[in-house]
């Protein structure tokens, strides 16, 4: 027959093993929730829709530098 030390650590490793099999099996479940999510959203089609299609866009304007001291034109070169 076993000791009683011998047969507590046999229960604790298994107590210990369940806990890690039962952590995991959590983890990944979780997890497979969150990817059915992301593949729902990546793969539906409804929420292109109501988004108008005839966007138009205006070109932004920008300013040209201004030359100061009446140096429009003028080259520098070295």
């Amino acid at each position: 027959m076993m000791k009683k030390s011998t047969f507590g650590v046999a229960l604790a490793f298994i107590a210990a093993a369940a806990g890690v099999l039962t952590a995991v099996a959590l983890y990944l479940r979780r997890r497979e929730k969150e990817l059915d999510e992301y593949e729902r959203l990546l793969y539906s089609d409804n929420d292109f829709e109501d988004e108008d299609d005839d966007t138009i866009y205006e070109p932004i304007e920008t300013e040209e530098p201004k030359a100061k001291d009446g140096a429009e034109d003028e080259e520098i070169s070295f």
